[in-house]
């Protein structure tokens, strides 16, 4: 079984609190998929706002969790860590589908699968469960770019 805990995830995501999403990786395997979780817990800050009375995490917020964790099957998979001048970049996001709201207290488990790879873009198929159900399920490409090359096509 190959997981990683959160110290090893920062070596290959350049988040950190409050914008990263991913606390461990059950289990991956290269070139194909990868099961993390997110926990998600009354003290995130985005709760303060989203909302007082009733929290429940900001479907974009799912949406990156699932992205991190396909930047993370990315990088095990060309068996490489980011280095200062690398990014990954949202290509886009398909066929998004939010089922059920997400709680403090609730474990955010991602799958991501990756459907397809050329000419830079990866495209993955993502889908977050809790307690089984479906929360959030999308179709996601990103590419990674060196980041002086990202600044001159902006």
């Amino acid at each position: 079984m190959n997981s990683l805990d959160i110290n090893q995830i920062k070596q290959y995501l350049p988040h950190r609190y409050p914008l990263l999403l991913v606390d461990r990786v059950l289990d991956w395997e290269s070139g194909k998929t990868i099961t993390a979780i997110k926990n998600v817990t009354v003290n995130e800050e985005f709760f303060n706002g989203h909302f007082p009375h009733k929290p429940v995490m900001p479907g974009v917020l799912m949406i990156e969790a699932l992205a991190q964790t396909a930047a993370l099957l990315s990088f095990l998979t060309e068996g490489r860590k980011p280095d200062e001048n690398t990014v990954v970049y949202f290509v886009g996001i398909d066929n998004a589908r939010f089922k059920r709201p997400v709680e403090p207290g609730d474990q955010l488990k991602m799958e991501v699968e990756i459907t397809r790879r050329a000419r830079g873009i990866w495209k993955y198929r993502a889908v977050a469960t809790v307690d089984g159900q479906v929360a959030v399920e999308a179709d996601l490409m990103c590419t990674m770019r060196s980041a002086a090359d990202a600044s001159q096509s902006a």
